[in-house]
């Protein structure tokens, strides 16, 4: 019953993984077919996709260097859409396979060394979480627990004073019932009398 709860989470682990060479055999693949459909040693093809890697390179290159020490997710975006698209020309303009092989070799090692740090940070970011998350769990159960022992106390306490009252109550019952006790006489004999309720005040 736990089985399609395990495959969930390794796929959910190792869909980040495979992201990269994915992506670039996708190009590389799609490059191809281009290939396959008239792009070989077509000009025309060639210079689109020159001036659309160099487009994108430049926008990569403008967001790193913009204000405030630039936008690091668009410029990798950009960058990453340079090299797919000079993945998809070369593959696409050049016959034979070596050259989109290599160059598919390369963009995906860029790929994964590029990924590789968004990892770490990633991993980095998590664990301090987790700490704090532990941390904060460990603080409130030994509160909790000192609560639980101040509030163990103090019903403790209560439950003492009771039974003290109770054995009084017993005792000053059970010594009024032995023959021969007279209040009057302890009285005569210096003992404190019990306070007696006043019934001669006006309701």
């Amino acid at each position: 019953m736990n089985e399609p709860l395990t495959q969930h989470h390794w796929l959910t682990h190792a869909a980040p993984k495979v992201a990269p060479a994915v992506a670039t055999s996708t190009v590389l693949i799609l490059g191809r077919i281009w290939n396959a459909n008239g792009a070989e040693h077509s000009l025309g093809n060639a210079a689109l996709m020159v001036v659309l890697t160099a487009g994108a390179a430049t926008a990569g290159a403008f967001a790193a260097t913009g204000r405030g020490g630039g936008d690091g997710v668009l410029a990798g975006t950009a960058f990453a859409t340079s090299g797919a698209l000079a993945l998809a020309g070369v593959s696409g303009y050049a016959d034979g396979w070596s050259l989109p092989i290599l160059l598919w070799a390369v963009a995906t090692a860029v790929a994964y060394g590029i990924a590789s740090r968004y990892w770490r940070t990633d991993r980095r970011d998590r664990t301090a979480h987790e700490r704090h998350t532990t941390g904060r769990r460990e603080e409130h159960a030994h509160v909790e627990r000192v609560e639980a022992l101040r509030a163990g106390a103090q019903i403790e306490t209560a439950r003492t004073g009771a039974a003290y009252a109770e054995q009084l109550a017993t005792a000053l019952i059970t010594r009024a019932t032995l023959p021969g006790y007279d209040p009057a006489a302890l009285t005569r004999a210096g003992l404190p009398e019990l306070p007696a309720a006043d019934t001669t005040k006006d309701s």
